[in-house]
């Protein structure tokens, strides 16, 4: 077992499934796979193959990091969910950390972060001091540099994202896990485009 912090943190909140293992501020493992479907199903054997890599068990972490998104809906849900399961059964500490926090790691602030969100709008967040939001790609002008996964769509001063999300996140994990008291959980900015059933339920016959 390794004496200094271990931290594994993944991603699926976009069209990938990422994880990276950090050892104090080495980074141990790291490995992200385009896919835009099947993240559920490929997510504990990427993990399962950095901690081998890494040549550690789930036992030896000492903490998780998690992509909460913006992002994929399913994919975000699927992270969250693998993350505290993995906290509750190996009592770990486990952070949330949004897609946006990742894509401005490392970087000089002022910078806004940008998120794709399809349908001509993006996702944004100004750090350090502004909050997560979404906007028309039409009606925005960042005053400041941009950066992360959107910043293409926009006509603007970027900066490359410095840091991989999988491993921004377990750093930032890092940073915070040693304070972190609540469980991760999805950031959802925009309600899903799937819109839940509005049919009325069965009528449940009394059999008498």
């Amino acid at each position: 077992m390794m004496s200094e912090p271990l931290v594994l943190g993944f991603d699926t909140s976009a069209a990938h499934c990422a994880a990276a293992l950090l050892c104090a501020d080495r980074v141990v493992a790291q490995h992200a796979e385009d896919m835009g479907r099947g993240q559920a199903e490929r997510l504990f054997p990427l993990l399962e193959e950095l901690l081998a890599e890494g040549g550690v068990t789930w036992r030896d972490l000492t903490a998780l990091g998690v992509g909460t998104g913006p992002g994929n809906f399913t994919g975000i849900r699927i992270s969250v969910a693998a993350a505290r399961g993995l906290a509750l059964s190996l009592g770990l500490p486990a952070v949330g950390v949004s897609a946006l926090e990742a894509a401005a790691f490392g970087l000089p602030e002022p910078v806004t972060a940008v998120v794709d969100a399809r349908r001509e709008r993006a996702y944004v967040q100004r750090f350090p001091d502004g909050a997560p939001g979404l906007v028309a790609l039409a009606d925005f002008a960042p005053e400041t540099a941009i950066t992360g996964p959107g910043a293409a769509l926009l006509s603007a001063r970027t900066l490359p994202q410095p840091v991989p999300i999988a491993e921004a996140i377990a750093r930032i994990a890092a940073q915070r896990f040693a304070t972190e008291t609540r469980p991760p959980a999805p950031l959802y900015i925009r309600p899903a485009d799937a819109a839940p059933a509005r049919d009325l339920p069965p009528v449940i016959l009394d059999e008498a």
